[in-house]
């Protein structure tokens, strides 16, 4: 999708902002008082783990993800070598 865990990890604090913004905001705007405005800030607030999870995630996969095709065929290869039996006679004697 062209995402990387950059991007996720920048979500996270922005989340951590948005909770912030919501609170004030809600807070000082709404009539509905205080209760409301914690419920809002908390709701925002619980975003910011799961993309700090993503990121965390993502980073793994970028980091030790699947290799390129390239990559695969030479480990194959190598595999293929390591396994294929080394002198001696082919009737195992």
């Amino acid at each position: 999708m062209g995402l990387s865990s950059n991007v996720m990890y920048t979500m996270g604090f922005a989340s951590i902002g948005a909770s912030i913004a919501s609170w004030v905001l809600s807070r000082n705007i709404e009539p509905a008082g205080l209760d409301r405005a914690d419920r809002w800030g908390i709701f925002v607030g619980q975003w910011a783990p799961t993309f700090f999870a993503l990121g965390c995630a993502m980073r793994m996969e970028e980091q030790w993800g699947r290799p390129r095709p390239q990559e695969a065929m030479e480990r194959e290869r190598e595999r293929e070598r390591e396994a294929a039996p080394m002198g001696g006679s082919p009737l195992g004697g």
